[in-house]
């Protein structure tokens, strides 16, 4: 078994999270987020110039008549090219792939058909009242889930009320959640301002997801503290860090193995799902140092308080 003293150097946890935390916030305050068209409204048309090699600012100069709001062209590592823009109307659609399909004509020199010089690989849109809603909806969503997390965990520890009492496990858990989904938040916020990654409903899942395991993490420490608390002869301090000293192995291995695949779809799978997985993964990696290093620390700051 691992014997890492984690309470006596509580501290440094605490001052690496807060650290993070902190740059997190300033982050989210400097530039926010990069909210997609799921939020915001509007439509992406991701599309392929098959054997085609066209530029952004020739696909620019094509779209130019059509005075497209607030477009955007990001090529991709697949080849592909996606446009965002801010309008939202159907006929703008094949308007798009009409004037794109006269652009590859024009730099074909044998006579292809016009079937095949564009692939078109998705095309989303969304109305801008829709977005709000799906703002609106996703982050109470989010809030929604917390609340009934500090009760379940509440619930499931109300025999556990010496020398600390049974909501505070919920809240210290609480504390950990909003510790992962605050760094996620701020990691999404630079790549979004450098990188122009966006925020769109996939991302809200992952935070979900993200939310559920870190919470699971932390009931299994938290577990353990509770059957060794009746037979403990240690103080509480001790028995916190002789309990979580025993599932740490457990978290590490079941972290990294899960670490492990996603890792392997960023790098090998599809662009469409791979801002997706960034987000479980860093979600997954700060979720399993928070149930470990934050939440059951928090539970001895709870009982020197009460001690005061």
């Amino acid at each position: 078994m691992i014997n890492l003293n984690v309470i006596k150097n509580r501290k440094i946890w605490l001052f690496v999270s807060g650290l993070l935390v902190s740059l997190s916030i300033i982050s989210l305050i400097l530039w926010g987020l990069n909210f997609g068209i799921d939020f915001t409204g509007g439509s992406l048309l991701e599309l392929k110039f098959n054997n085609k090699n066209i530029s952004v600012l020739e696909l620019k100069e094509s779209l130019s008549d059509l005075n497209l709001n607030s477009l955007t062209i990001q090529p991709t590592e697949g080849g592909s090219v996606i446009l965002r823009f801010k309008d939202d109307q159907p006929e703008l659609h094949s308007q798009i792939i009409e004037k794109l399909n006269y652009l590859a004509q024009e730099k074909t020199e044998n006579n292809e058909e016009n079937n095949k010089l564009i692939e078109e690989l998705r095309f989303d849109s969304v109305g801008p009242s829709i977005g709000k809603e799906l703002k609106s909806k996703s982050f109470n969503t989010i809030f929604l889930v917390l609340i009934i997390i500090v009760l379940y965990v509440s619930l499931v520890f109300k025999k556990v009320s010496k020398p600390v009492s049974s909501w505070k496990y919920g809240i210290a858990a609480i504390i950990a959640l909003f510790h992962d989904v605050l760094i996620v938040l701020g990691v999404f916020s630079v790549l979004g301002h450098f990188y122009n990654i966006e925020i769109n409903t996939p991302f809200i899942a992952a935070i979900l997801t993200v939310l559920g395991y870190s919470v699971n993490d932390t009931i299994i420490v938290f577990d353990r503290i509770r059957e060794n608390l009746p037979r403990s002869v240690d103080n509480f301090m001790n028995t916190i860090n002789k309990s979580i000293n025993q599932t740490l192995t457990r978290s590490i291995n079941t972290s990294f193995t899960t670490l492990l695949v996603l890792l392997a779809i960023i790098i090998f799978g599809g662009a469409s799902i791979r801002d997706f997985v960034l987000a479980l993964a860093i979600g997954i990696f700060i979720g399993t140092y928070s149930s470990i290093f934050i939440a059951s620390p928090t539970l001895v700051w709870f009982d020197n308080l009460r001690k005061k």
